[in-house]
């Protein structure tokens, strides 16, 4: 981080967080909120800027203010002309806009994405989404955001997204931060005996290795690879459980379980043997480092953020890309091994502790600070 000079951390700040979508298992959301309590305890106010998405039971932390645009572009134009009225001391953006105090790019950049995604991709499909006006915009709203500087500062959460951003759009990397994602380690950790209630209302067979995917957008987080490195392996005791929201059709297999959108995911981090994420892009996957604190060893890819943060073959396995299903298949051969797992578990919760969200909401309120000096002095 960048600070400079004394902070006045007893200055009571009125926030405005900006987030368009909700999602029960998304990441965005889940840190949001972990967020706003953490800033709020802190003793400043907070609000939310939505749509009518976003349930008023997962906001309890202050007012909120919907928009109804539900499009991109849309919601970007409807909060400019709202802007005005708003009444806080800082804008602080986890949604693309045409400007903001403060942008979290928690999702990426996505140009990036696209260049990601377009490697995986037919002819044709490459054509469809070539026609598909919501990129463009997009697009456009992130060249507002960092080639016309209408973010002030930027938070991004991995090396990865603070490379991308500079090289593919020239912003300044001194106005960049890096704030790892956190979790609540305390609703995170190992528990045996929950395990051995878990595996048993799941009808986990003794033996048996439960695979776990989590996340929302399975394209993108690379499900099928997961389902195809997993066939690979030859071993029909062998499961994968799969929590999220998506089109089940479209992954059916006799060894994939679908959970749906859970509340209570911590019952399935102790039931799974294995966190494997193959993803194509991610900034930096908050399921991965609940996986983790939970002692799982994680398989991902080098195109998550995550993976910057844990050791191959030590703390989980790290695969060049979400296709190479060999590497994926090997991974999965050896955490396979109960010993090995379990002997991970203790390195995975030793590092796990480094990146509890009060370390995170922390880092968080002074970069605020920081910005909203000038304005609040």
């Amino acid at each position: 981080m960048h600070l400079k000079g004394p902070l006045d951390m007893t200055k009571k700040l009125s926030i405005g967080f900006v987030r368009r979508g909700y999602s029960q298992t998304g990441g965005a959301e889940s840190y949001l909120k972990r967020l706003a309590r953490g800033i709020v305890e802190a003793g400043h106010d907070v609000q939310l800027i939505t749509t009518n998405k976003w349930p008023r039971t997962e906001w309890p932390f202050g007012a909120i203010r919907r928009m109804q645009s539900a499009s991109a572009i849309g919601f970007a134009d409807e909060f400019e002309q709202m802007r005005p009225q708003l009444r806080c001391d800082l804008l602080v953006s986890l949604e693309r806009l045409w400007g903001c105090d403060v942008y979290r790019a928690g999702d990426g950049v996505h140009r990036a994405w696209l260049a990601r995604k377009r490697t995986f991709e037919m002819p044709l499909e490459r054509f469809v989404r070539g026609l598909n006006h919501k990129h463009r915009d997009i697009l456009q709203l992130e060249k507002a955001l960092f080639v016309n500087r209408g973010a002030r500062r930027v938070i991004v959460n991995s090396q990865m997204i603070k490379s991308e951003i500079v090289d593919l759009y020239g912003y300044p990397a001194e106005k960049i931060d890096i704030v790892r994602n956190g979790v609540p380690l305390e609703q995170f950790r190992f528990d045996p005996k929950l395990r051995e209630r878990s595996r048993d209302e799941l009808k986990v067979k003794p033996g048996e290795i439960a695979l776990f995917f989590a996340g929302s957008g399975w394209e993108r987080k690379g499900l099928r690879f997961a389902i195809a490195a997993m066939a690979l392996c030859h071993n029909r005791q062998m499961r994968l459980l799969v929590a999220g929201r998506g089109s089940e059709r479209s992954y059916k297999s006799k060894r994939v379980q679908f959970l749906g959108e859970l509340a209570d995911i911590v019952r399935i981090y102790s039931t799974a043997d294995i966190f494997i994420l193959p993803t194509i892009y991610d900034p930096f996957s908050n399921a991965c480092l609940e996986a983790l604190a939970c002692g799982l060893p994680v398989i991902t890819t080098c195109d998550n953020g995550f993976s910057e943060i844990i050791e191959d073959g030590v703390h989980g396995s790290i695969v060049d890309h979400a296709g190479d299903l060999v590497g994926l298949r090997d991974a999965i051969r050896f955490w396979s091994d109960p010993s090995r797992s379990a002997a991970a578990r203790s390195a995975n919760i030793q590092l796990a502790a480094q990146f509890d969200i009060s370390k995170s909401v922390d880092q968080t309120l002074k970069i605020l600070l920081q910005v909203a000096a000038p304005r609040t002095s």
